[in-house]
């Protein structure tokens, strides 16, 4: 399956075409293939970890990895060195690590502290193993002076060895500490390096009294953004043998509209990686076929409307 990207012109839902940039990647978000690589309940896993690369780019027509810790549990070296192969082979390259438990960098304990610098360092150099360009990683602690203090020191430690590796550190924004879009930039402005970034999600911008000036004030600083849905409506005909989720259009995401946060990224003028992932209920793989669909439909073939210049953040406190 080809997503239509390898000449910079996509294919359309609807047939027409469009010129793209092609540095915008649509990528996997291998956390929601946890229920096919492990299985559950009584079900053996569908899924080998060695066969992801394969199935993002054949199956879903994607072209790139963004890899969570907690699927790599216990891994070695060789693995993480052949799944970067493997990777590379199914030109699905391995592009960012994120650490899938929080690190406590603003705690007032030191030891758990330097714990987090340790942790965040073991992740950076796995990124480097498997050829990414990026660690992410959630700062735990209170939203307060302190905290702010403590993570912003731990942080420039941690960061030291992504530089030696040329590797991005991004925040992957969490509650607490890193909640506000304006408490992550001013998180990055006090570490002051410009390999420290930000991860954004669109799940947690939907949550955000204005979802919208909440992507625009942190994707200026993104290394990639991860492209989150939640719940679908069911397609007329979904269920039979030859319904295609990337030919047809009578279904949208229910529980947040996309078109606005695709906007809002673009308008800032990130043209990255977006890491797909599908967090709802049922067929992993139809959820993310869905939700590449309503992306490139709201990428590239009906334009939401504009916003509001009164109802926008103004980004030039950010400059």
């Amino acid at each position: 399956m080809s997503s239509g990207r390898e000449s910079g012109v996509w294919s359309g839902l609807s047939g027409r075409r469009y010129s793209l940039p092609t540095s915008m990647l649509f990528t996997l978000s291998t956390s929601c293939l946890r229920p096919l690589l492990l299985g559950t309940g009584t079900r053996k896993p569908k899924l080998d970890l060695m066969d992801v690369p394969r199935f993002a780019r054949d199956q879903l027509g994607l072209h790139g990895l963004t890899l969570s810790t907690d699927l790599l549990a216990g891994a070695s070296r060789r693995t993480l060195e052949a799944l970067r192969e493997r990777a590379d082979k199914a030109a699905c390259a391995c592009l960012v690590l994120i650490e899938s438990e929080p690190q406590p960098f603003g705690s007032e304990d030191p030891n758990l502290g330097d714990g987090a610098v340790e942790r965040t360092e073991r992740v950076i150099q796995a990124a480097h193993i498997l050829g990414c360009n990026a660690a992410a990683v959630q700062v735990a602690g209170a939203d307060d002076a302190t905290s702010f203090e403590n993570a912003t020191d731990r942080l420039k430690v941690a960061l030291e060895r992504a530089e030696r590796l040329e590797l991005n550190l991004l925040i992957s924004p969490t509650d607490g500490l890193t909640n506000r879009a304006e408490r992550v930039t001013e998180l990055i402005k006090a570490v002051g390096r410009f390999r420290m970034m930000t991860f954004p999600d669109f799940e947690r911008a939907a949550k955000t009294d204005n979802p919208v000036a909440y992507l625009r004030r942190l994707t200026p600083y993104a290394g990639a953004v991860c492209a989150s849905t939640v719940k679908f409506t069911t397609a007329v005909g979904e269920d039979e043998p030859d319904w295609s989720a990337l030919t047809d259009r009578s279904f949208e995401h229910e529980a947040y509209p996309v078109a606005p946060l695709i906007d809002a990224v673009q308008s800032v003028g990130f043209d990255g990686a977006l890491a797909i992932e599908y967090r709802g209920r049922g067929d992993v793989t139809l959820g993310l076929l869905k939700t590449r669909a309503v992306l490139e439909a709201a990428l590239y073939d009906e334009p939401a409307a504009a916003v509001d210049d009164d109802e926008d953040e103004d980004l030039s406190e950010e400059e």
